[in-house]
């Protein structure tokens, strides 16, 4: 039986993460192996396109004989540069529009979503890119619904991934979506690799907001971060900042983006991050050691923040599981 080719095409610029590249291919490949194995009749075919500033993208590699087909997934991985810096010329992007309106999906990884991002294809979308350029895009790109807690915002047609390794999770949601569960579940068992279901925030660091300028706040947070935000009252903070309360907390969440309560939490939940990660010391005793005196209201704001339970997040990330 001749297998339908599925062609994945790969945009490469300058700057693309060559490990990306490669990563996918082989994943595909993989694909592959345990679709001929069920004898699903479907395969995928990589192909690469060099961006060019003058024309549209060029195919310059592909896995099999190149056919005329419509591309089922165009896929634009993460840079090792500064992602803000790569501008896409006019002929890549009317060739990104263009593939879209034949029905391919469009999908970024990483930084590839500031290039997604510059051809408009994301207005009034929600969509995805590592959770450190979260400022960035909300800056450049405020028309975008960004959430950078998702490691995989699905849209459909428009797939955006966070991290440079959620590559990985694109990967194997292109298998699910083209190649069936079956396939992806094998896949991801043959490479040992989580299937789709992570979220970025169980990666995230809190990075509170230091630069804004309003030097009576950052000088409240110091002392939040100084006393891990356990005598974080409002009225004691507003004190702090020499201000009246309601001024203050007006302040306090234009400078960090916060509410001074969810600030006060982030701090605590990141020291007890460290905590569950370097230490054997139990549950219980990490939330009274970060503020919290019932062990039940520690656990609810910890899985609220970080996506896990306190126990899950040290089986996942603990260094001391050996």
């Amino acid at each position: 039986m001749t297998d339908k080719a599925i062609e994945i095409a790969l945009v490469l610029y300058p700057g693309v993460q060559q490990a990306a590249v490669l990563g996918i291919t082989d994943l595909l490949a993989t694909a592959n192996r345990m679709a001929a194995l069920g004898n699903t009749g479907l395969s995928f075919t990589v192909s690469q396109w060099q961006l060019d500033k003058n024309s549209p993208p060029k195919k310059v590699a592909t896995a099999s004989p190149d056919k005329t087909q419509a591309l089922a997934a165009v896929i634009l991985p993460p840079t090792l540069e500064d992602p803000a810096q790569v501008s896409v010329p006019q002929p890549f992007i009317d060739w990104l529009n263009d593939n879209h309106s034949q029905g391919s999906v469009i999908c970024s990884i990483c930084g590839g979503a500031f290039l997604l991002a510059q051809s408009g294809m994301l207005q009034g979308r929600t969509a995805t890119t590592h959770w450190m350029f979260s400022d960035q895009v909300a800056s450049r790109y405020p028309e975008v619904r960004w959430d950078t807690e998702r490691l995989i915002v699905d849209d459909g047609d428009i797939i955006t991934a966070g991290g440079a390794m959620s590559w990985t999770d694109l990967g194997l949601r292109l298998v699910a979506k083209f190649l069936g569960p079956r396939v992806m579940l094998e896949t991801a068992r043959t490479l040992l690799i989580d299937p789709p279901g992570r979220e970025q925030r169980y990666y995230r660091t809190f990075s509170p907001k230091l630069n804004h300028g309003d030097k009576a706040i950052l000088k409240v947070q110091h002392w939040l971060q100084s006393t891990d935000a356990k005598e974080g009252s409002v009225p004691m903070m507003a004190e702090k900042a020499g201000l009246e309360q309601r001024t203050f907390l007006r302040r306090f969440q234009k400078a960090t983006g916060l509410t001074s309560t969810d600030y006060c939490q982030h701090v605590r939940v990141s020291k007890a991050q460290n905590e569950l990660q370097l230490s054997r010391t139990p549950i219980e005793t990490i939330a009274w050691q970060v503020g919290y005196k019932d062990p039940a209201s520690f656990r609810k704001v910890f899985t609220r923040i970080v996506g896990l339970g306190p126990g899950e997040y040290r089986k996942r990330f603990g260094v001391q599981n050996s």
